[in-house]
């Protein structure tokens, strides 16, 4: 018989997790089509099956609109992950979700790259496409 985690039934409330909030700042290029990219290379959370540590690099480009994501808060919101038990397929598609909201770009794309855990390798990335 399977020990489940502590961290396994949040799977089912993901998408409501409350999270720290994620600031903006106003562009002032926003009638300019460009694409700023993102790297967090030392984000942790934890593996909702067994409890431990997982670490990943995040990266995140977008292209902005009227907002651009403010660095401070974006580290203060991976922080809290820290303690957050969430499979990588959900973490990469929260991630997204909040930073489409807070900053509205035309678009987005989320990647996480998770180190190696029992010998496999896994990279995760979502989309968001302004609908026009």
């Amino acid at each position: 018989m399977s020990k489940i985690s502590a961290y396994e039934g949040l799977q089912k409330k993901i998408r409501q997790l409350k999270t720290p909030p994620i600031e903006v700042w106003t562009n002032q290029y926003a009638d300019r089509a460009y694409t700023i990219h993102l790297e967090i290379p030392e984000f942790t959370c934890i593996c909702p099956k067994t409890g431990l540590p997982d670490f990943a690099i995040i990266k995140i480009d977008y292209c902005p609109g009227e907002d651009c994501l403010e660095l401070k808060s974006l580290k203060m919101y991976t922080i809290f992950y820290r303690e957050v038990g969430i499979f990588h397929e959900h973490l990469v598609n929260k991630l997204l979700d909040d930073c489409v909201k807070a900053s509205k770009p035309r678009w987005m794309k989320v990647s996480v790259e998770m180190n190696p855990r029992g010998g496999i390798y896994t990279s995760v990335e979502a989309e968001y496409k302004e609908q026009a």
